[in-house]
């Protein structure tokens, strides 16, 4: 059994427009990037694992894209060898490591809060509300996939709608589809500015490619801290919240 008790600190909340969320994000997640990397390298692990027994190599693929110098019509990178494989057993690799993400969440919250991080917070979503953090994840991974492959553009109207629903499942303990039914009512009322704040924070979320790829474990899980921050200018700064097991 588990319980939570919650109390409230002192911390910052950004107004509910795009630049005052953005810039909130950018000071939650100097306190939190060390172990954001960590997350991310995880991730890579995991997502080196998947390519080794599917034969894909997002690597190679990234260095023959770039040889074609912007002429891709004749790139073929939807024919590349497990290139499917890989894509569903990636896709599964994310619903599972989600719970890390959202423990990033509790530990920018921790950070916002002044309390002490400690390590062992970052798994905190493999102990609270599991079970609907994978429901969520699998959901919304569906519906932006599918958003993804319509050429794409979709994808970018689509993610406003869910840029809240990890936040909503931490510190409201919601049901997988109260979290997206909320995060869906929040972002429709206020789509200016989820928009917004989704384009602009997924930008610079996935900047790091211009490193050679590298830089997207310091830089792709600051979309984490734009969900939090997000969630505090149009939900208020959420209670810390204190795990114990009994």
């Amino acid at each position: 059994m588990s319980e939570f008790n919650e109390f409230d600190q002192q911390g910052s909340v950004p107004e509910r427009n795009t630049g005052s969320i953005l810039s909130h994000a950018f000071e939650m997640y100097k306190g939190v990037f060390l172990y954001a990397i960590v997350a991310m390298i995880i991730y890579m692990i995991g997502d080196f694992f998947i390519q080794s027994i599917t034969g894909f190599n997002s690597w190679n693929s990234f260095r023959e894209m770039k040889d074609y110098d912007g002429d891709y019509a004749h790139f073929r990178y939807w024919d590349s060898p497990g290139l499917g494989l890989y894509y569903s057993l990636s896709n599964v690799l994310l619903i599972l490591i989600s719970p890390l993400f959202v423990g990033l969440i509790y530990m920018i919250n921790k950070y916002n809060t002044k309390n002490d991080i400690e390590f062992s917070d970052l798994f905190i979503g493999y102990r609270q509300n599991f079970v609907n953090i994978l429901i969520y994840s699998l959901i919304s991974s569906i519906i932006l996939g599918i958003s993804l492959g319509m050429c794409g553009l979709p994808f970018i109207f689509v993610f406003p709608f869910f840029l809240i629903g990890y936040p909503i499942l931490l510190f409201e303990n919601a049901s997988a589809i109260d979290a997206i039914s909320k995060s869906f009512n929040i972002a429709k009322e206020n789509y200016g500015t989820f928009l917004g704040v989704s384009f602009l924070g997924g930008l610079l979320s996935i900047c790091g490619f211009l490193a050679c790829c590298i830089g997207i474990i310091v830089t792709m899980p600051f979309i984490m801290a734009v969900m939090y921050s997000a969630y505090c200018a149009f939900l208020g700064k959420p209670r810390q919240i204190m795990f114990h097991d009994k």
